[in-house]
């Protein structure tokens, strides 16, 4: 038990400290990728007002019925991909990458992978 309470303290730690350097702009909004054990979650923010501009999920139909997706890794690449779509589709084209504290491996770098594919520059 205690060695997750440390997993956890040192993950909001290193979310804290991303956190103090990185702002999402209206030019340039955050681009916020949350993960569970089998879903992934992405969010284009603009933290001046407050507001979430464009976002993506694996629990959506989209990516449920799509039958190339294989595995979370697939599934995260595809959400990266779909985010990108509907940020372009409301003018935005350069954001800021937040990892939110995961480690930049797996299934967030699939997820930021995803979106550059798609046409967003970070």
């Amino acid at each position: 038990m205690d060695r997750i309470v440390k997993k956890r303290e040192a993950h909001l730690k290193r979310k804290r400290s991303i956190r103090k350097k990185i702002t999402g702009t209206a030019q340039r909004p955050r681009l916020c990728v949350s993960r569970s054990l089998s879903h992934i979650y992405l969010q284009v923010i603009d933290d001046t007002c407050g507001k979430t501009l464009a976002s993506a999920s694996s629990h959506e139909k989209k990516v449920k019925e799509n039958a190339e997706i294989k595995n979370k890794v697939s599934k995260a690449n595809f959400v990266g991909k779909l985010v990108a779509d509907r940020a372009i589709e409301k003018g935005i084209k350069t954001v800021v990458f937040d990892r939110n504290g995961f480690l930049y491996h797996g299934r967030v770098k699939a997820a930021s992978d995803g979106a550059r594919e798609a046409g967003l520059d970070f």
